[in-house]
């Protein structure tokens, strides 16, 4: 008698953990996006490779689209596995550190792992509002990521 084929994994995951270096802009748009968008059929976290310091401009640019990220807390990749586990089906890294600590959970975790490199908007220089459109540009940018990443097939 042969044993069970393993499970297949599906195109679309059931839960997908967003990863940049500090949890504070762009893991935490793509999160509030993602689950605007597929809050029903997706269970969405983030987490940083370090938990940083909240964002206000990630708060205005989310609020413009009805978002509201205000009581985001920032946390750790290891904040996360304390208190909730990494028991996710796909992990989204943002930035380049993010991405190689998701290779790094993959040695102990059973998830898949896609780099989607972003801009980083916190080193734009310029007024206010020249700062907000680099924030808007990597929100619409997400938002586009993720509607075509996770849309039903």
């Amino acid at each position: 008698m042969e044993p069970p084929a393993a499970p297949k994994r599906s195109a679309r995951p059931q839960s997908v953990l967003f990863m940049c270096g500090q949890n504070v802009v762009r893991s935490v748009m793509a999160a509030a996006l993602a689950k605007h968008l597929f809050g029903k059929s997706l269970y969405v976290g983030s987490a940083g490779v370090i938990a940083g310091d909240p964002d206000p401009f990630v708060t205005a640019v989310m609020e413009e689209i009805g978002l509201d990220v205000h009581r985001h807390r920032p946390q750790s990749v290891e904040d996360l596995e304390e208190y909730e586990g990494l028991s996710f089906d796909l992990a989204i890294s943002l930035s380049p550190d993010a991405h190689h600590r998701a290779l790094e959970l993959t040695r102990t975790n059973a998830l898949d792992v896609e780099y989607w490199p972003t801009s980083d908007p916190t080193g734009e220089g310029g007024n206010r509002e020249q700062r907000l459109e680099a924030y808007r540009a990597v929100r619409d940018e997400l938002e586009q990521r993720i509607r075509t990443r996770f849309r039903h097939p």
